[in-house]
């Protein structure tokens, strides 16, 4: 059997950012790659938390919907979550039409991304709210492997995931109502909003593993299971993507470009998590999954934070990387001191 390279897995992206490059230079000349480029790189740079949680799950779905992932799913990345969705949340907190929206954001570029901007705080809470409760429902488990253990191992004791989750969702929707957005019950909604999603995604998703209908088990690999974690999957990539999407509006304010950029981005992440997979870096580095789960938190509370205090894009993009590099390095010491 042929042993597969490095870029096996970034065929694929390669191809597809040959050809949105060939495209960028024809119709708006040389000087459109820069953008894209700088776009798809702060993509990639907010983003490498995700692929590092997606290899994880999609270690648990069966085949049909990791292809599923891997096509429908970089569909709805680079053209639901990274173009559309924009526009969607545009057009619903500024009460104007999809359509109006849309004409504002080809041709009045500037009004749209200040309109974007101004939906931000909803944007913010809603994805944080979302993300917290995702680092916090990890960390409240009891696990084997345990990265910090004045941290997690107190944690861990408790054992109570779901309430843990909770409680820190209810705090941090507290604080975005009596702080962060004081008085402001639309804000605070999207935080509710963001809870409330991933409880029905986790508990569903959970229901399926545990149940059984007609005398056949909804376990890890089954079609019910993989369609959820499809679903949770797709809510993760939106949560990580919305700061990207603001944050490229600093850079150009063509939303073709910027869907573009982000797009090339998106393409890198989902083929970086295929080589994760395939790789078995996720089983051979024990502490790369705590270590995305901490920048989980930490993009969490920056998002929140950046309801009421503007914070620098590079802070964000930074950080996650700086902890999941903090966490691959322990393990691979972890692993050293094993081989000695």
């Amino acid at each position: 059997m042929k042993k597969s390279g490095h870029l096996e897995h970034y065929t694929f992206a390669l191809i597809t950012t040959g050809l949105i490059m060939l495209a960028s230079i024809i119709f708006g000349g040389p000087t459109a790659l820069i953008p894209i480029i700088a776009l798809a790189l702060i993509e990639i740079t907010f983003s490498f938390e995700n692929a590092v949680i997606n290899s994880q799950i999609l270690g648990t779905m069966n085949q049909f919907w990791q292809k599923m992932f891997l096509t429908v799913g970089i569909a709805v990345a680079v053209f639901g979550v990274r173009l559309i969705l924009p526009l969607v949340l545009v057009s619903t907190t500024a009460g104007h039409s999809f359509s109006e929206v849309l004409n504002l954001a080809l041709h009045q570029p500037d009004v749209y991304a200040e309109e974007l901007t101004s939906a931000y705080p909803i944007i913010a809470a809603f994805g944080g709210v979302f993300l917290l409760m995702i680092g916090l429902r990890f960390f409240g488990e009891k696990k084997e492997v345990i990265w910090l253990d004045a941290v997690e191992g107190r944690l861990a004791d408790f054992n109570q995931p779901w309430w843990f989750s909770l409680a820190g969702a209810g705090a941090a929707i507290a604080i975005i109502y009596f702080y962060l957005a004081p008085g402001d019950k639309q804000i605070a909604l999207a935080g509710i909003y963001g809870a409330i999603t991933f409880m029905v995604v986790k508990f569903i998703s959970e229901l399926l593993t545990k149940s059984t209908r007609g005398g056949k088990s909804f376990t890890e690999g089954s079609h019910g299971h993989g369609l959820l974690q499809f679903i949770y999957l797709e809510l993760l990539d939106a949560s990580f993507s919305f700061d990207g999407v603001i944050a490229a509006f600093a850079i150009t304010k063509d939303v073709i470009l910027i869907a573009a950029g982000l797009g090339i981005g998106a393409l890198f992440v989902r083929a970086i998590t295929v080589n994760l997979l395939k790789k078995g870096t996720i089983t051979q580095y024990r502490y790369l999954v705590h270590g995305a789960h901490y920048a989980i938190l930490a993009l969490a509370i920056l998002l929140l934070t950046g309801i009421r205090h503007e914070i620098p894009e590079l802070i964000t993009g930074v950080l996650g990387l700086a902890i999941i590099g903090t966490a691959f390095e322990s393990s691979r010491r972890y692993n050293r001191t094993r081989t000695a």
